[in-house]
């Protein structure tokens, strides 16, 4: 296993520092959802998409604490962390759900601030959260009650994203800093391989959760119920 001791060492003033960057981006995030509720037509709508924009956040953000480890410098596996964020861009549109995902990302970081570039900041994240957004296009299909394909598939997408995204963090991290000397010799010769394993361990498996949480909501019509509470009233 990698010693990061000195690569620590050398990043720990800008891991803190990025972590209050962050703190402050999630609160201009969330006014910004406000923002785009209130310079809508329909502004008593703006409330209710900022209130249930914390409330799913902070679900997801909770369902991120309760994991489980598959190794110490990273790669974990939650109850459907990312289910309540995803309900949330399904029902305002994929903007919001941009939004909101990048704050997932940041409340992620700062739980467990842990920098090693830029790059794989930027993979491991951000773009891999960002990726909730594409829940809001599926939003939009036209869908039966109880139906589950839009949110599936959307879900599908969303993990598929997550997955590249983290893959190419592991690329990244295999040319900078070398390869997990846990892994055997033939996993290591190449970074990709190397990175897919590696995130093939948890992300599929964390993403499998997420999917028959949702398509349990939906056959139930528990979600449908979800939707008509959130949905902004015109």
């Amino acid at each position: 296993m990698f010693l990061y001791t000195n690569l620590l060492a050398v990043s720990e003033q800008t891991t803190e520092t990025v972590k209050w960057v962050s703190v402050g981006g999630i609160i201009v995030l969330l006014a910004a959802i406000a923002l785009i509720g209130y310079s809508s037509k329909e502004r008593k709508s703006s409330a209710k998409e900022l209130a249930f924009a914390g409330i799913c956040v902070a679900l997801s953000f909770t369902l991120s604490v309760l994991k489980v480890k598959i190794f110490a410098s990273g790669g974990s596996i939650t109850f459907g962390s990312f289910v309540p964020i995803m309900i949330y861009a399904f029902v305002f549109g994929p903007t919001k759900g941009f939004i909101v995902g990048i704050i997932h990302g940041l409340l992620n970081f700062i739980e467990s601030p842990y920098i090693l570039s830029a790059a794989t900041f930027l993979f491991d994240y951000l773009l891999a959260f960002i990726g909730v957004g594409i829940m809001g296009f599926f939003g939009k299909m036209s869908r039966e009650k109880r139906a589950a394909l839009p949110l599936v598939l959307g879900a599908v997408c969303v993990i598929a994203v997550r997955l590249v995204s983290h893959l190419c963090s592991g690329v990244i991290f295999f040319h900078e800093f070398g390869p997990d000397l846990a892994f055997p010799s033939w996993a290591i010769g190449n970074p990709w391989i190397y990175s897919l394993i590696y995130q093939c361990t948890y992300v599929p498996i964390d993403g499998a959760i997420a999917v028959a949480i949702l398509f349990t909501l939906c056959k139930t019509g528990v979600l449908d119920q979800l939707v008509k509470i959130m949905k902004p009233t015109k």
